[in-house]
């Protein structure tokens, strides 16, 4: 089997591709940080390639795609990692002044116009593979955030753009279900990435405290875990699964 995992350098994406390439698959990471998904891929083997490059560029994921079905033949599974994260009050009464668009414009290009346009194109390539038995060609794999769902404060571009992943998860399983692809949407709480690592122990005692049970941050593997189940399950498509322990936002 063949995967293409945006952000695939670090944090979710980083330990989904080592679980699919334990399990034998073959996989291509699409990411910015090219130098860092070369020590990825260096430190798994060669069943990991890299197209270092941006999802929200079209000439990017196609480049990536190239790459699976040249390297591999095909393309059975998108994994989509990628992602950026911002906090920023709507307007800061106490210099008088908003929040810079920029902000929201970058959060909503990367978060959902990225996984939107690495979707549109795997689509494609995916829809080239002999059906299995079941009629699977290929599965999709998005993801979101509980954010999306309970979002703080500071945290309406972060919300909004993973907010419209979830959002388009159904449409877009629906729109692919006469070719035998599922898509599905992760929506992880806190976990032990580079997103969160610029927070304060203070506050990351104070998440652990507010997590139910398991009460800690979910760790990278356990997301991958998810990623797989997905995989292996043919009845899950056009869902979106929480994955945070039990825990739920309330403004801090």
């Amino acid at each position: 089997m063949v995967s293409l995992v945006t952000g695939g350098a670090s944090g979710l994406g980083k330990a989904t591709v080592e679980t699919l390439a334990k399990l034998g698959g073959n996989v291509v990471i699409l990411d910015v940080q090219g130098t860092r998904a070369e020590i990825v891929a260096k430190s798994i083997g060669e069943n990991v390639l890299v197209s270092t490059g941006c999802v929200t560029s079209e000439a990017d994921v196609i480049k990536a795609l190239d790459l699976a079905k040249t390297k591999f033949g095909r393309l059975d599974y998108l994994v989509n990692c990628a992602g950026y994260s911002v906090s920023h009050q709507t307007y800061n009464f106490h210099k008088d002044k908003c929040v810079e668009l920029e902000h929201f414009e970058k959060c909503i290009n990367v978060n959902t116009v990225g996984t939107f346009n690495t979707i549109r194109l795997a689509a494609g390539l995916m829809g080239k593979n002999k059906p299995s038995e079941s009629g699977q060609r290929g599965v999709i794999i998005n993801t979101a955030s509980t954010i999306a769902m309970e979002g703080d404060i500071g945290q309406a571009a972060y919300a909004a753009s993973t907010a419209a992943v979830i959002g388009m998860t159904l449409p877009i399983a629906r729109d692919l279900a006469s070719q035998g692809i599922r898509v599905m949407t992760i929506a992880p709480g806190i976990f032990e990435t580079p997103l969160v690592s610029y927070l304060p122990e203070k506050m990351i005692k104070f998440i652990k405290r507010m997590t139910p049970f398991p009460s800690r941050l979910g760790k990278p593997e356990e997301f991958a875990h998810l990623v797989t189940s997905i995989i292996e399950n043919p009845m899950l498509n056009g869902e979106v699964i929480r994955i945070d322990g039990a825990q739920r936002w309330f403004p801090l």
